[in-house]
């Protein structure tokens, strides 16, 4: 139930904007909401006021509103500029409606996820905590994600020293979640963040491994050489992604903080204003590691590694680490089944790349409540992974064009690069197979991964 203050409450602000005086509704509201008297005004949508009235020398009336995280608080502010610079409020209608108490469990949800967007440091891991893929922000923890890469298949802590000297595989993860651990060439401390992913909390398929640290990363300035100098792909993949990654991901995870008001109480359209900001920077986030990768892909020494892989398995992998996203959009993933195999000749972690980048784009374009299938097959010597969508689907020139590069179809604001299934093409044929799609408009598609069959197994 809301409450109402009769009459009027008065303030003063100088040239500055600072609050040098204030009845005690106003005096209070700025204390609860992080300022001082005097102090910059803490309320943002009356210091927005008080700045247009300054900058246009009127006087202005407008609705306001505030949030002091205890209260939602609404009121009638007139704001008249004053002879020393400063401004004149008046505040009428006061009102305050108390506000549900903060649920803990989604507060620390929060937290977390802000987290790990600043983290330097992720990877992939199976349902029993061990690595499937690792990459680092910055060159300070590429040796251990190199490490990791090099020899998957180890529990993630045994590339690391954990606090207390646990290193035990069969450890349960939230015992390891938020754990602090040392990384061998690096003087920082670290701390483990593990979220589960697909499945059931009491069975997840696999795991998320973020490391963050609280001291700021050693400056990092890019060494180009002159090979890098006339190659613009180069320049921004190798040389300035790493310096660019770690302060965008800053710029993610403070925007996170003051969206999910975490640093204090705001106003609802400031909130969304961070939210904007947020978004825009994960969309810059994922060019630059598309671009890292087109890299990778078009440079003349690149070659995959080959190895006996089960696709049936990677397939489920992919299916687990995506499917919180899936039940976000209300798509059914339905994926090879317990006990199903295709054994292939390939790279473990570009086949899981290519389709986590084919269910996440089938996940994406999907209408809610309709189901991606994932399904595998043999064809002589060549084993296929098939991911069927019930999307729009594509015409016959829009199936040649969706593997260019920088090709996204006309389609806006929804946080791809179009680079994705160009790399992805690029990394099946760099197996030896190759990455194609059949699709008519309104009935879906399907993309079509080909790698060569392990027939010897």
């Amino acid at each position: 139930m809301a409450d109402s203050a009769p009459g009027v409450t008065t303030a003063r602000t100088d040239a500055e904007d600072r609050l040098v005086s204030a009845d005690e509704l106003l005096h209070s509201l700025q204390l609860r909401c992080g300022g001082e008297v005097p102090g910059v005004v803490a309320i943002p949508a009356l210091l927005d006021l008080v700045r247009k009235c300054r900058r246009f020398s009127m006087k202005l009336v407008r609705p306001i509103m505030a949030n002091d995280g205890a209260h939602a608080i609404s009121a009638l502010a007139e704001v008249e500029p004053a002879p020393d610079g400063g401004c004149a409020i008046r505040v009428r209608h006061w009102q305050s409606r108390a506000l549900p108490p903060e649920d803990q469990v989604a507060l620390g949800s929060r937290v977390a996820k802000i987290e790990r967007q600043s983290a330097e440091f992720h990877a992939v891991l199976d349902a029993d905590q061990r690595v499937l893929t690792a990459e680092a922000a910055n060159d300070e923890l590429k040796p251990l994600a190199g490490a990791m890469v090099a020899m998957p298949g180890k529990t993630w802590t045994g590339y690391v020293e954990v606090e207390g000297g646990v290193s035990s595989k069969d450890m349960h993860w939230r015992l390891l979640d938020g754990v602090n651990v040392k990384v061998a060439g690096s003087r920082r401390p670290w701390r483990a963040l593990i979220s589960p992913q697909g499945g059931t909390l009491g069975k997840p398929a696999g795991f998320t491994l973020s490391l963050t640290s609280d001291v700021a990363p050693p400056e990092q300035a890019p060494t180009l050489s002159p090979e890098m100098r006339t190659s613009d792909t180069r320049l921004i993949g190798r040389d300035v992604a790493p310096v660019l990654r770690q302060p965008i991901s800053r710029i993610i995870a403070n925007a996170e903080t003051i969206r999910t008001r975490l640093s204090g109480p705001l106003a609802e359209e400031y909130s969304n204003y961070a939210a904007d900001i947020a978004a825009a920077g994960q969309h810059l986030l994922a060019l630059i590691d598309d671009l890292t990768d087109l890299e990778v892909v078009e440079s003349e020494e690149f070659a995959t590694a080959p190895d006996h892989v089960d696709l049936a398995d990677i397939a489920r992998r992919a299916a687990g680490i995506l499917g919180v996203r899936a039940r976000e959009q209300g798509v059914i993933v339905d994926a090879p089944r317990a006990g199903e195999t295709l054994p292939a000749v390939a790279e473990f972690r570009r086949v899981l790349q290519v389709l986590l980048n084919l269910l996440g784009n089938a996940i994406r374009y999907s209408p809610p409540n309709s189901q991606v299938w994932i399904r595998i097959e043999q064809e002589g010597g060549t084993a296929k992974v098939i991911v069927a969508d019930q999307g729009p689907g594509l015409g016959l020139d829009e199936q040649v064009k969706v593997f260019e590069k920088f090709e996204r179809l006309g389609r806006s604001g929804d946080g791809g690069s179009g680079l994705g299934l160009y790399i992805s093409r690029k990394l099946a044929r760099a197996m030896g197979g190759d990455l194609r799609v059949e699709s008519a408009p309104g009935h879906g598609a399907r993309f079509i991964l080909s790698v060569p069959a392990d027939n010897a197994a």
